[in-house]
């Protein structure tokens, strides 16, 4: 296994170049003469049938694996998926402080049988797995909600130890999710754009990158193998990504150790790497270079000078819903998709490209690639052959 490590996945990964909380799209959605344009343009697009592309990144899914009971993996095996996503709740699996919290069978342990059954399916159709730990228990925070930073960090490292033990075919682990938002992650004191970050500001930062360092050597230590993907931060957050970026620092002034960094770039506007940067630093999918750029300079090491870019998270919704405050027609969420997959199949430091629905559950969220009645939308025909 550390051969392995040395000689393949880290020699990959480190290859050289070739003021409170937002909605995640805190601008209105474009509409009018653009939409119209973008729609017309795929319509051509479409009647010439979309042309596939060799994407260098690997296509990801969210799951969960499983709707109404029923594996959707020859689904996800349909559209290309290299890379299985799920959830590990670290505060619903352990509701009880262990014992031996590094042994996955300590009694303290329920782990989420669909969870486990869905890493046997994405090993069945040949599928890399990465899990996000995310949320603490009462016991290791100091009985207070989920989002609250475990009181001490050795805990959340046990834990991501047990979970490894638990599924040894997982080699790719997401440390939380979007800890920029204070939804997420706390202690926060959110930000404004453009602002040097006061010390209240930087704590959030500060503490992610401790949890995030102790993590890495956890998991890495017990197996050479595991991939540690940290950041995890999305376009409009209580903390800007430029501004986390910056300012995850270890306390002798370091960047905490990774081997990817994570982002959702969500946005509102079609994907173009000529586009202007996006507003209040938001770094969306159109930043994708500038990210990379912005990541290297901070957070690349010695050893890792390079980071790549593991792309969590993205979605185009179709209608209006819970979790976004814009959406667009079918045929341009089709456009979109095919414009996103070919961009990160030409930026070799694009790791993965995630997308968060396969199917709408409406009102909850309409940016699936197929609609609540089963019927597959354009995205869908895009998503596969892109």
């Amino acid at each position: 296994m550390h051969a392995f490590k040395l000689d393949c996945a880290r020699r990959l990964l480190r290859a050289p170049k070739s003021t409170d909380d937002r909605d995640r799209t805190p601008m209105p959605a474009r509409h009018g003469i653009l939409a119209l344009t973008l729609a017309l343009t795929l319509t051509v697009v479409l009647s010439c049938g979309v042309e596939s592309t060799s994407a260098a990144a690997r296509k990801a899914m969210w799951g969960p694996g499983f709707r109404h009971g029923v594996s959707v993996f020859p689904i996800f095996h349909e559209l290309g998926t290299k890379v299985y996503e799920d959830d590990l709740r670290w505060n619903l699996i352990a509701l009880r402080r262990p014992k031996d919290p590094r042994n996955p069978n300590d009694p303290a342990y329920v782990w989420p049988s669909e969870v486990t059954h869905a890493v046997a399916e994405a090993k069945r159709y040949g599928m890399q797995v990465a899990l996000q730990i995310i949320g603490s228990p009462e016991w290791a925070n100091g009985h207070l909600p989920p989002k609250w930073v475990p009181l001490r960090l050795r805990y959340y490292a046990e834990f991501a130890v047990a979970a490894a033990r638990r599924y040894p075919s997982v080699h790719l682990w997401m440390i939380w999710g979007e800890p920029s938002r204070s939804k997420n992650f706390r202690p926060l004191t959110p930000a404004r754009p453009y602002e040097k970050l006061d010390a209240h500001q930087r704590i959030a930062p500060h503490l992610y990158a401790r949890l995030l360092d102790k993590a890495y050597g956890a998991l890495t230590a017990e197996n050479p193998a595991n991939l540690i993907i940290g950041g995890m931060t999305d376009t409009a957050a209580s903390i800007t990504p430029v501004e986390w970026i910056e300012n995850l620092r270890l306390p002798d002034g370091k960047p905490p150790r990774m081997d990817m960094y994570g982002h959702n770039p969500f946005s509102i506007r079609a994907p173009d790497l000529a586009n202007e940067p996006a507003i209040n630093q938001q770094l969306d999918f159109s930043d994708l270079v500038r990210l990379h750029e912005l990541v290297d300079e901070n957070l690349g090491t010695p050893e890792n000078p390079e980071p790549k870019l593991f792309l969590s998270e993205w979605t185009i919704p179709t209608a209006r819903d819970r979790e976004f405050n814009f959406s667009v027609e079918q045929r341009v969420q089709a456009l979109w998709i095919t414009d996103g997959l070919r961009i990160v199949s030409e930026l070799p430091y694009v790791y993965a490209l995630g997308w968060i629905h396969l199917t709408d559950e409406l009102p909850q969220f309409a940016g699936g690639l197929i609609e609540s009645d089963g019927r597959q939308k354009l995205g869908y025909y895009a998503w596969r052959d892109g």
